[in-house]
């Protein structure tokens, strides 16, 4: 208990640990509890979304539809990526383009871009949410798998926002960046994967600071969730840990939200927060922590 902790016998570190702990919960309640999202602020907006054809992507692109935003959307596989295409429409997205890319390919990011200048005439959000995955446990045989999903999960993140930062700078728009949790606190069987997600992180921790002393008024807002609520993503941990996904409209909903009130982080489930600010201290709370929460077991040898 909090007065066991505090009370003068007490342990100094473990009552400054639980005093810390009680300071984080109140401003999580604080922030969380603001709440300035405007719906209609999205409705005529421009928006570039990546990796729409299943799970929080598409989510995120049927939330859009129905508060009328404008869209441009894209994926890897053309016949998934058109029935979400269609979906929007029903839902009352007013203007809905499509094109298929690979973001393995580095010369699709600048080209996915350019097509979405020329169909939308600008714009104000760019949301990167596409993902390459590699089944987790299986250790790094070699330098081309990691590429490949440096490619997918860094490189082209950075190419895509090389190539629409001066239109989101003309209509003071925003970068919005879907990440996970293994790119804030590593954890076992997931090097490669973890590497790009905390490349991502510092990149966009470090782009967002250049912008601002550039006075270049362009929100970036860092999306930290948990497992993904869609096969693929289930598939890939099969066997490594029994976490339960984030359910997918809902953490699309926070991704929408943290994005359009300019957040410069959301974290979903909000407990991830936490064990983010656990990362550079307390660091075997931090490894308890991480096992509970993920429940890792160890796979068998590939």
């Amino acid at each position: 208990p909090v007065w066991a902790a505090l009370s003068p016998t007490a342990d100094p570190g473990r009552a400054m640990k639980v005093l810390l702990l009680t300071g984080l919960g109140a401003l999580f309640f604080a922030y969380y509890w603001d709440d300035n999202f405007d719906p209609a602020s999205l409705q005529g907006a421009r928006v570039l979304l990546t990796g729409v054809s299943a799970g929080i992507g598409e989510e995120l692109a049927y939330h859009y539809a129905r508060l009328g935003s404008h869209l441009v959307l894209t994926a890897h596989t053309k016949a998934l990526l058109q029935q979400v295409v269609g979906n929007c429409r029903k839902l009352g997205a007013p203007k809905v383009f499509y094109i298929a890319a690979d973001m393995a390919s580095p010369e699709v990011p600048e080209r996915v871009v350019q097509f979405a200048l020329d169909k939308l005439g600008g714009l104000d959000y760019l949301v990167l949410n596409h993902l390459g995955t590699a089944p987790a446990g299986t250790r790094v045989r070699s330098s081309q798998s990691t590429r490949w999903l440096m490619q997918v999960n860094f490189l082209s993140y950075v190419q895509l926002t090389s190539s629409a930062l001066p239109s989101l700078a003309d209509s003071k728009g925003s970068l919005v960046v879907v990440s996970s949790l293994l790119g804030q606190v590593p954890t076992s069987f997931s090097s490669p994967y973890s590497a790009a997600k905390f490349a991502l992180d510092s990149f966009f921790s470090s782009l967002r600071r250049e912008l601002d002393m550039q006075e270049v008024n362009v929100a970036i807002t860092m999306c930290v969730l948990g497992l993904r609520d869609h096969a693929s993503a289930a598939e890939g941990v099969r066997g490594i840990t029994r976490v339960k996904a984030a359910p997918g409209p809902k953490a699309a909903l926070a991704v929408i939200r943290g994005g359009a009130t300019r957040a410069s982080g959301v974290f979903y489930p909000w407990r991830f927060h936490l064990l983010c600010l656990l990362r550079s201290w307390m660091p075997h709370s931090r490894a308890w922590f991480v096992r509970q929460e993920l429940n890792i077991t160890t796979p068998a040898a590939v």
